[in-house]
């Protein structure tokens, strides 16, 4: 990762045009602020140079002048502010985007705002770490609040940050994985992304994994793949840990597992995972159970709990050899084919007394 940099924050001039043309082409940018022109040229910069507009700012190394970014704000209703930022290509991974939001924000503070907010695209996962880390708070889900380039909607994660909030980053209930992964050297279990979308929609659409799913029969590829991209969203907001199922050495797909994190007050989460056909039989559904667990239990949790469907036996043997012991059968409590329900089989394991 590239140093941090001593930044500061001053009015454009003409002679950044070249730098905005480059950073408002670039890929990232463009995908997470579809309503740039594409492509973007010297004349756009140096309309929105020639603009003047007070609320925007250049991001600059405070040493040498180079543009690192941008940042503005959009003034609200009742004391409140919208910011916006980018972050140059080269200068991505050196906390650009956090320093000047925190910079920019003690800024509007001082000059009254009350309450200033951040809009993130789902799949964004690097802005929803700026606004973590810049002490911003997860509030919800905007249906439908930004515009693509065809006019259609699409849903932003909303954070804000008030004058009297203490300083960042804000709590997280589910913190990444260490180094960015959980292994026993058999399996390897990282987080889910957009590029496991194929992989997921092919194990998902077998019949065995779709009709044991509470959630059902995936809609389609692009659907999958949508979830895929926005499994990262789900995690920082701390509802739940979606993973890839990889073979070590060869890094062969697996399956996938996640942590569901619906009781935070009880501290108990619960564990469900898919297997490919290819995969099964081989004790790694009990392995990634095992480092999923004892993950739950390092990071606080005091008590995970699995079900099956009463004729899964093979998976009651999972939830076995991964040390869960039978509690119950639930009657009717999950949702089966054609409106049916099914029994769940309760498995629990319990918080070891010297974690």
């Amino acid at each position: 990762m590239n140093p941090a940099v001593n930044m500061a924050l001053r009015p454009w001039r003409e002679g950044d045009a070249d730098d905005l043309v480059e950073a408002c082409n670039d890929p990232l940018t463009q995908r997470y602020l579809p309503l740039l022109p594409d492509p973007y040229t010297r004349s756009d910069a140096l309309a929105y140079i020639g603009n003047g507009d007070t609320a925007r700012a250049a991001v600059v190394d405070r040493d040498t002048d180079e543009v690192l970014g941008a940042i503005g704000y959009t003034p609200g209703r009742d004391g409140g502010a919208e910011i916006g930022y980018w972050v140059m290509p080269a200068a991505r991974g050196r906390r650009v985007a956090t320093t000047a939001v925190e910079l920019f924000s003690a800024q509007l503070f001082q000059s009254d705002f009350q309450r200033l907010y951040l809009q993130t695209a789902l799949p964004n996962l690097a802005s929803q770490r700026v606004a973590i880390a810049a002490g911003f708070v997860r509030e919800g889900i905007a249906r439908g609040a930004s515009r693509n380039r065809d006019g259609s909607r699409y849903d932003t994660v909303v954070w804000a940050r008030l004058a009297d909030d203490p300083p960042g980053p804000s709590p997280r209930a589910l913190p990444d994985l260490p180094d960015g992964r959980l292994t026993d050297g058999v399996v390897v279990l990282r987080p889910l992304t957009e590029d496991d979308g194929l992989v997921t929609y092919d194990m998902r659409i077998l019949p065995e994994v779709s009709g044991r799913s509470v959630v059902g029969q995936p809609i389609d590829p692009a659907a999958v793949t949508r979830q895929c991209a926005e499994s990262g969203a789900k995690w920082l907001a701390g509802q739940r840990a979606e993973m890839t199922i990889r073979r070590a050495g060869d890094d062969a797909y697996l399956g996938e597992i996640a942590l569901y994190y619906a009781e935070p007050l009880l501290r108990e989460a619960m564990i469900g995972y898919s297997l490919a056909p290819e995969a099964r039989g081989h004790g790694y559904a009990a392995r990634a159970a095992r480092l999923v667990t004892d993950w739950g239990f390092e990071i606080g949790m005091n008590r995970m709990i699995a079900g099956t469907a009463v004729d899964n036996v093979a998976s009651q043997r999972v939830l076995e050899a991964a040390g869960y012991s039978r509690e119950s059968v639930q009657l009717t409590r999950l949702p089966g084919p054609d409106g049916t329900r099914i029994d769940n089989v309760a498995f629990a394991k319990l918080r070891p007394a010297a974690i």
